[in-house]
């Protein structure tokens, strides 16, 4: 194998100049100047280059703010969270903390201190999402550009930024994007370590992961392997000292990851939330159930797990990220990715243990690696923007492996890998028209891409052989230029896509046109719930936008409210029902419908009480929550059969007075909760349709009032 010169700082680039450095004095001014013209060393193209990629990430995950819809869900739990200490620690659905949501809280808290200081809305809830997003591309800039140079930095930052689905999760409220910019301050602390040999930066990754851990559970721990293997490997230390850093790290990793898990299932039951998901009403079963080997082997031992085996992405196989749901999402760059994983690896081949730049390979091909084969191979439900975690890999190899492969192939070095750059700029361009074709005659925004790709491709592969044999350098470098653009037109019409038309579908966000297949589809597929569980989505049953605050909380009614800003079709007093509602023990979705009448109603006929009424599921009562901005219990949580709810407990509300209304199903309801059924409609009262409706005709609702009285 040929061993290569040692890199320049900037592969693949000559350095035609370099400006003076900033006063030796390192004052504000020079620090200022820094800020916007890099260090002195750089290219002078390489700091506004970054600052035009941040901007751009800045306009794809902020364009008009206003339309987000978010995940219902977790917005009525930020909103409860801004009226309850409580609920924000505990991550309740509302704000009288009767039960949780089905993930830990951090990112809850992120958006919910975003709503306290700033007030509760569209832009406060969107606004820690837009900034981490942009951060995580920021962060991966820096942690390439540090081993490989400003074009590598500059072209992994970019690949992110133009990510699908990352755009479409972004603009969203699900927890994804604080889950990637902690795992990204993982990999920097990780790096800082392998470098240095240090103690401190392996615990601070490990704390990052930590927190990780708090916003999505097990899906941190998907890069542990990979964070382990590479510093026990590469790390600048003795290898008991490794093995020591290591051991203290888990020390680490386990408290920061476990404090809250801790701190809750010690609480006594009786006066905190249900553990929304859980069986057992604790912290550990969701972790190791639902949220854990659940999503893996498709089986779980939490009742939240309903929906498990049910896949939004498709049927799980090693070809799932190329399929028609998955493959405009995530695998435009996979191709390269992979090639240049491999050509890295080999051309650093002969390099010492604590070469910083292998190790960089070994932590970003493993975390593609890893993370491809786990939501590929997993059996368990499958949402497609999970796969936002495995962009920072798939970016991060683009920008690396491009400017290896490029410089090999320029210098004629390494000669068997030399010529792997034009393979793989023909594969990955090829690809991308496929991609495309997929989607033929959904618009001229994806025709002109189509067209671009091939183009750009061909005329990039064309260029780099007549360049080397002319030996040509800037015919290389166009030809390297048009490289890049043939493999980010695709990416970025669907991240265009995704920022201008595919914002209201909160649940399950996606980017480009439908392009069929499996639940959920490319593109705005049926939504599915709050984060794979199968059902209705809710969307409010006035039917706004993602943060406006709920009428409720200033009292007055949201009766007839629209939705002008979300572009969603308004539902309650325009259409006269809310599809979300639900049976006491049955699926989400369906049964009893409930209307911005029937909550007015509600509101006008609280009487005190703590909860405004105990629904089925946690859509309906997210729902009602945003419009109302009143407490409402959520009894089987998400799926109807998480056992929040007993005939001990509700008689116990009831006769306090903390709640007088229930719904149910006209048809009962099934397992333990169909014993609540029978006993509300034998002891409650059964409001009529015409106690709120202005219609003629009177109708069974499923919603019954109790009182103190009516406990036995």
């Amino acid at each position: 194998m040929t061993t290569l010169a040692p890199p320049t700082r900037d592969e693949g680039v000559r350095q035609h100049s370099h400006r003076a450095g900033p006063p030796a004095d390192g004052g504000v001014k020079a620090r200022t100047r820094r800020l916007f013209t890099g260090p002195p060393d750089d290219p002078r193209w390489a700091r506004p280059a970054l600052w035009a990629v941040l901007v751009l990430a800045v306009g794809l995950y902020a364009w008009n703010m206003s339309s987000i819809t978010g995940n219902t869900f977790y917005n009525a739990a930020v909103y409860s969270g801004t009226k309850s200490w409580k609920a924000f620690f505990f991550g309740a659905l509302d704000s009288g903390s009767f039960i949780t949501v089905d993930k830990p809280p951090f990112a809850l808290w992120v958006m919910g201190i975003s709503a306290r200081v700033f007030g509760f809305g569209t832009w406060q809830l969107a606004l820690p999402m837009v900034a981490l997003g942009t951060g995580s591309v920021a962060l991966l800039y820096r942690m390439v550009k540090r081993d490989f140079g400003a074009v590598a930095g500059t072209i992994a930052a970019l690949a992110l930024a133009l990510t699908p689905i990352t755009v479409a999760i972004t603009r969203d409220t699900n927890p994804d994007p604080v889950l990637v910019f902690l795992m990204l301050l993982g990999a920097a602390g990780l790096m800082k370590a392998v470098r240095g040999g240090r103690l401190m930066p392996l615990v601070w990754s490990a704390v990052a992961i930590g927190f990780a851990f708090n916003t999505k559970m097990m899906q941190a721990y998907v890069v542990l392997p990979v964070f382990f293997l590479v510093y026990l490997w590469a790390a600048n230390a003795s290898l008991g000292r490794r093995i020591r850093n290591l051991a203290v790290a888990t020390v680490a990793l386990v408290a920061s990851s476990a404090w809250w898990m801790v701190v809750v299932d010690l609480w006594p039951a009786s006066s905190r939330p249900y553990i929304g998901g859980s069986t057992d009403n604790t912290v550990w079963d969701l972790v190791i159930g639902y949220n854990g080997f659940g999503r893996v082997f498709g089986e779980s031992s939490s009742a939240g797990g309903a929906g498990n085996g049910a896949s939004f992405g498709g049927t799980a196989s090693v070809y799932r990220m190329f399929n028609d749901i998955m493959g405009g999402q995530i695998s435009w760059l996979i191709p390269f990715a992979a090639i240049a994983l491999v050509g890295g690896l080999v051309l650093r081949g002969r390099a010492p243990r604590t070469d910083a730049k292998r190790a960089a390979l070994m932590l970003w091909g493993g975390w593609f690696v890893v993370h491809y084969l786990t939501f590929a191979l997993a059996e368990g439900t499958f949402h497609p923007y999970y796969v936002t975690a495995m962009a920072p890999g798939i970016a991060a190899l683009a920008g690396i492996g491009g400017v290896m492969l490029y410089r090999a192939f320029r210098e004629g070095s390494a000669a068997k890998w030399g010529w792997v750059l034009p393979l793989a700029v023909a594969v990955s361009a090829v690809w991308a028209v496929v991609l495309l074709q997929r989607v033929s005659g959904s618009g001229t925004l994806y025709t002109v891409a189509e067209i671009v790709a091939g183009a750009a491709g061909a005329v990039s592969v064309l260029g780099l052989l007549a360049g080397r044999f002319l030996k040509r350098q800037r015919l290389l470098g166009f030809a390297a230029l048009a490289a890049v653009v043939a493999l980010l037109a695709g990416p970025a019409a669907y991240s265009v896509s995704a920022a201008t038309t595919a914002s209201n579908n909160g649940t399950n966000p996606t980017a480009g046109p439908s392009t069929g297949g499996g639940m959920g589809g490319g593109g705005g597929g049926a939504p599915s719930g709050a984060d794979g569980r199968t059902g209705s989505a809710p969307t409010g049953t006035g039917g706004q936008s993602m943060g406006e605050p709920p009428a409720g909380a200033n009292g007055s009614s949201s009766s007839g409210s629209s939705s002008s800003e979300s572009g969603t079709e308004a539902s309650g007093a325009e259409s006269g029902t809310q599809s979300s509602g639900g049976q006491m023990g049955g699926g989400a979705g369906g049964g009893t419908q409930v209307s911005s009448e029937m909550i007015t109603y509600l509101e006008k006929n609280q009487d005190g009480a703590t909860w405004l009424v105990a629904v089925a599921t946690d859509q309906t009562a997210a729902s009602i929550i945003l419009e109302s901005g009143e407490p409402v219990i959520s009894m089987g949580g998400w799926s109807g059969t998480d056992n929040a709810m007993t005939l001990a407990k509700l008689k116990s509300l009831v006769k306090s007075g903390q709640l007088h209304y229930i719904i149910v199903s006209s048809d009962g309801g099934q397992g333990t909760n169909s014993e609540i059924t029978a006993w509300v409609e034998a002891n409650g009262t059964a409001v009529n349709s015409s106690a709120y409706s202005s219609g003629s005709t009177s109708s069974s609702t499923g919603l019954y009032r109790l009182d103190a009285s009516d406990v036995g």
